[in-house]
């Protein structure tokens, strides 16, 4: 078998397909330049006369406490006092209602809007630099330390205490002391809380009423001069999800309050309906005197600034007219600015800017020199300025590069292609005489050389995408054209049923058009939105296509009979009838089985925004957001009844093909560390769904619990991953003595079949004394007797041989799916149970089509997969994504998964962000790594039916399975790839239709609520199939090495 040439061959289309969708997303998603320059007190601002603008007046308050309550949305703030049954988030926080009512001086509630995306790390950049994070911005959630702008904390210097962990050991002491000017207190439990438990929940009602007393505390040993903020950096969902645009994720809440008179008149109409969290940086900036961030677009917020000439009462401070001229000023330095670096704002909106700013310049400083009081209309104008530069700024930043996106486009498209043309020319590209990769190889590196050089002569520097994307685009058309002129020999020399260069009618078959249909649809916003059930469609008619097909070639029910063909004037049916009707009861049962699937999978999804009246699944809560207790008991029973399946189902299939007798670690961790890992997960989800204050005197080991009992987890999946890949071989070996030399040789076995099974019984049923074409020579001319004689060797007796592939195969997909389950909620063991169930019906429906279609199946050439069964497999993929609680939309990240076995948080990013990823796309991770067995089952079922040739009374061969393979290792190399390369085309042109929805549908109403998040899914999900993909196919290779080597062991001139 050619084990290196189609893992390059996969290497390679996998990394022209990364760089493609690389160039595409670096053209299309907004970005913004960031401005890398930092405000002082010394700046002047033009216009003006003044020395300085910052810190010219004395500040009003010297220092300030900022409480940010995570996820504190406006609705926990409010109090309403006739709310007789308030439910668990509601009138816990009185402390801010109450301050208000009674100091309206000094206090103000207001809802504090954030702009998309509703992530904690973008909310924190938005409210301390005053800018306007992009969409990009949300792939930095994980990365906290990523804030490079000039920001509010910056301009306080290293005067700051940030607590988290004991912030309430540390609070109040540090209040205390004197040694501080800003002190900021990130309170983490309201949002763990509602990942966790959902807002409708007791505890959140503990934890809101817990945020209440730190509220009153602090506000009990404030100063005079000390100005406290309470805000949260973004609201929630009914489920306590964020990250996305709706009102409840983007409405937070702001809490103003001072010992010192704040407020220079009570609440007004005036005041704003709601404070955009931009506006936070420049207003705290002007009242503790330091400057305002240099790229902040922000505006001050006036109602905490007296009206101009009543300052005097003030102690220091800056009237409402002119801190709007210093904010004025400050905004139009960095419009300026900006446009002189990045050259993106339109030009007109840039003239109409400035020479708005021009008038009010002139009428402001005409204003002052001559001593009159300004026109009521000024700070209505500045505030409008203001008000068009955020705008101006937010609408520059929806900005595109068209090249990039172009270079994107058109290399995602070569890709395409040159994975069509791969698995189609599978068998072809893989002799010896094959074009190989060695020319593309060498072709990207000289275009990558001269993209390089080119860059350097014309721009001084070099920009590595470009260099990537000529890389790409030459080895992708040097690949293409060798593959034209092999593809044309290779199409020549097998006739026309043979392997060609595809062509429109290919590309137009039934199986392919349900692929095309979908890829379509992506274009539609509708069909993304309602693309759960739209998917489950799609598998449902896809897989009754099969028996609809083969009932018209006549190939499902057994032929009638014929006279002639009893005559033996026609050749005899390529099956016996029982058997064709053996294959079509068990394809249609297998449909039925899918049938019951699909039904029960659409209880597990979840519901977007826009499909109003829709309805989540029960399931996707936490056993410990459930109050009823039966409940919560049944769905603990339902969820334990499936993982308990899962394991048994898998044990039994490796049990009844003998493959739990060997000694090896691949057989160790399917009898021990499976059944381990199940237990773990149970007792999890037993002590994860227990209130922390049902036992008292245990809450600590229930909180050590919940941190052991993930990890020893964690652990267990590693050593079993780690025992498939070292020990893969589940072949058991059994010592038969030699025969005597005095006697004569016993005669061969009649007969020879794979083993499906060992049982304790004397005889043992159904044995492989060999399996290989040579080894049965051997034993026929009785030289391995005699060699296991001389050299004490155990005659061959082996059991599990006949799955020797696919077992290993189905335990690494075991072991994960027990993995990936640990990330998710307790309900979806259910949805992975019939994930199980969809794969296995999937895989039979294959076998049996296969078995059915005979003759008809070898002429189209060797063990390949069908189009219709791998189109199948990728769109179960989707459907099961859907069908385990995700969506591709930000708000319905299971953010939850980064603290599964890490309740209290990370120090670093690389974790807790693996963890969501494998929780997004723990479908995409089953199904890739487990395609691979779309080669083996038609193999690993042949004990059913057996190959044509067997029907007619002609005595045929036995079912030697798997090593059937290792007969024709060049077929065996050309299957692989051809499977793989036709998985990852579908996976493609998924990709390619959600690049091509977003590129032509960027200005529409919809595109970043719908297509860019589905084009983000989209293109994580390949990346993640790919890798999950290549993970399998290579342990397929690695059991092919460990095969080899046994073969070795066993007859050293036998093995190939």
């Amino acid at each position: 078998m050619k084990r290196l040439p189609v893992l390059w061959l996969l290497l390679w289309i996998c990394a022209v397909y990364s760089v493609g969708i690389y160039l595409f997303v670096g053209g299309f998603l907004l970005v913004r330049l960031e401005v890398n320059r930092t405000s002082t007190c010394g700046d002047v601002l033009q216009p003006g006369e003044e020395p300085a603008d910052f810190c010219r007046v004395r500040p009003r308050f010297r220092r300030a406490v900022l409480l940010i309550i995570d996820a504190l949305k406006i609705d926990f703030a409010w109090f309403d006092p006739d709310n007789a049954a308030p439910r668990p988030y509601e009138n816990k926080l009185p402390v801010l209602e109450e301050t208000v009512a009674s100091r309206p001086a000094h206090s103000r509630l207001y809802p504090f809007r954030a702009d998309p995306p509703t992530t904690t790390m973008q909310r924190i950049k938005g409210f301390t630099t005053g800018s306007l994070p992009t969409f990009v911005d949300v792939g930095n959630n994980f990365a906290s330390s990523a804030i490079l702008e000039d920001n509010l904390i910056h301009q306080f210097g290293q005067d700051l205490h940030t607590v988290d962990n004991g912030i309430l050991q540390h609070l109040y002491t540090t209040m205390v002391g004197d040694d501080w000017d800003v002190l900021v207190a990130h309170f983490l439990g309201v949002d763990h809380c509602g990942h966790r438990f959902g807002p409708d929940h007791p505890a959140m009602a503990d934890k809101l009423t817990q945020m209440d007393g730190v509220i009153r505390s602090v506000i009990d040993r404030l100063q005079n001069d000390t100005l406290l903020v309470v805000m949260g950096d973004h609201g929630m969902t009914d489920t306590g999800d964020h990250g996305g645009e709706s009102q409840k994720e983007t409405d937070a809440a702001i809490f103003l309050y001072s010992p010192s008179p704040l407020f220079s008149s009570p609440p007004s109409q005036s005041e704003p309906d709601v404070v955009p969290q931009t506006d936070l940086v420049p207003t705290l900036a002007l009242l503790l005197g330091v400057p305002i961030p240099y790229s902040s677009v922000g505006q001050v917020l006036l109602p905490v600034f007296p009206p101009h000439g009543q300052t005097e009462g003030a102690v220091g401070g800056l009237s409402q007219l002119e801190a709007l001229w210093i904010n004025a000023k400050q905004v139009n330095r960095f419009l300026e600015t900006y446009s002189g670096m990045a050259k993106d704002i339109p030009p007109e909106s840039l003239s109409q800017l400035k020479a708005e700013f021009s008038r009010l310049s002139s009428e402001y400083l005409a204003t002052v020199q001559q001593g009159r009081p300004p026109p009521p209309q000024l700070a209505a104008s500045l505030q409008a300025y203001l008000t068009s530069v955020r705008d101006t700024c937010r609408a520059t930043w929806a900005r595109f590069n068209p090249l990039k996106m172009a270079a994107g486009l058109v290399i995602l498209a070569l890709a395409c292609l040159a994975c069509l043309v791969l698995s189609e020319l599978s068998d072809v590209l893989l002799r010896e005489d094959g074009p190989g990769l060695r020319g593309p190889v060498v072709a990207a590196l000289a275009a990558a050389v001269c993209a390089a050089a080119a860059q350097l002569r014309s721009r001084g520097h070099v920009e590595a995408v470009w260099c990537l994307a000529a890389a790409a685009f030459s080895s992708e058309l040097l690949f293409l054209w060798r593959a034209r002129r092999c593809g044309t020999a290779g199409g020549e020399k097998s006739g026309p049923g043979g392997a060609g260069w595809p062509t429109l009618r290919r590309l137009l078959a039934p199986h392919l058009l349900v692929p095309l249909l979908r890829c379509a649809s992506l274009l539609s916003d509708s069909y993304v939105i309602a693309e759960g059930r739209a998917v489950t469609f799609l598998v449902f008619s896809l897989a009754l296509y099969i028996p609809i097909r083969l009932n018209w070639d006549g190939l499902l029910l057994p032929p009638s009979h014929d006279p002639l063909k009893a005559a033996g004037i026609l050749p005899p049916p390529a099956l016996a009838p029982s058997t064709v009707r053996k294959e079509g009861f068990t394809l249609l049962a297998c449909l039925g089985l899918l049938v019951g699937v699909l039904y029960l999978s659409l209880s597990f999804h979840a519901c977007r925004e826009e499909q109003g009246a829709c309805q989540p699944s029960p399931f996707l809560s936490p056993l410990s957001r459930l109050q009823d207790s039966r409940l919560k008991n049944l769905h603990y029973v339902l969820s334990v009844c499936a993982l308990a399946l899962w394991t048994y189902l898998l044990r039994r299939f490796l049990r009844h093909y003998g493959n739990l007798n060997a000694a090896s670690g691949a057989v160790f961790a399917a009898r021990w560390v499976l059944p381990l890992l199940s237990v773990c997960l149970a007792l999890y989800w037993a002590v994860s769904a227990t209130p922390e204050d049902s036992f008292r005197n245990l809450a600590q080991l229930i909180v050590l619990a919940q941190r052991v009992l993930p990890r020893a987890a964690f652990c267990l999946v590693a050593l079993g991953l780690s025992l498939i890949w070292l020990d893969p071989l589940t072949v058991f070996t059994k010592t038969r003595a030699a025969a005597s030399t005095r006697s004569p040789p016993p005669p061969p076995p009649a007969r020879y079949r794979a083993s499906t099974g060992i049982s304790p019984e004397a005889e043992l049923h159904h044995l492989i004394p060999q399996i290989y074409q040579r080894m049965r020579r051997s034993l026929d001319d009785g030289e391995l007797s005699r060699g296991a004689e001389e050299a004490g060797r155990p005659a061959v007796e082996a059991y599990g041989l006949g799955t020797v592939y696919t077992a290993p195969l189905l335990l690494l997909c075991g072991l994960l799916g027990v993995g990936l389950l640990l990330l998710h909620p307790e309900g979806m063991a259910l949805s992975f149970l019939l994930l199980m169930l969809e794969m296995g019906a999937l895989l039979h429906i294959h076998a049996s089509s296969s078995t059915l279609s005979g003759p008809h199946a070898a002429c189209a050439g060797g063990f390949n997969v069908p189009w219709t069964t791998v189109v199948l497999w990728s769109l179960a993929a989707t459907q099961f994504f859907h069908a385990t609680g995700h969506l591709p939309t930000f708000p319905s990240i299971q953010w939850g998964a980064a603290f599964v076995g890490f309740p209290d948080g990370h120090t670093g990013t690389v974790l807790p962000a693996s963890l969501v990823t494998l929780n997004t796309f723990a479908s995409h991770i089953l199904f890739s790594v487990a395609c691979p067995l779309l080669l083996f089952w038609p193999l690993v079922c042949e004990v059913r039916g057996g190959r044509a040739g067997r029907a007619g009374g002609e005595e045929g061969e036995d079912a030697v399975m798997e090593m059937r393979l290792r007969e024709n290792p060049r077929q065996f190399s050309s299957a692989l790839l051809q499977l793989s390369t036709r998985y990852l085309f579908i996976l493609g042109a998924q990709v390619f239709a959600s690049v091509c929805a977003a590129a032509i549908l960027r200005r529409h109403l919809m595109v970043w609520k719908v297509f860019a998040p589905k084009l983000m899914f989209e293109a994580s999900g390949f990346l993640v199939s790919s890798a999950s993909l290549l993970i399998g196919v290579t342990l397929v290779l690695r059991v092919d090495v460990a095969v080899g080597r046994w073969f070795k062991r066993l007859i050293p001139d036998a093995s190939r």
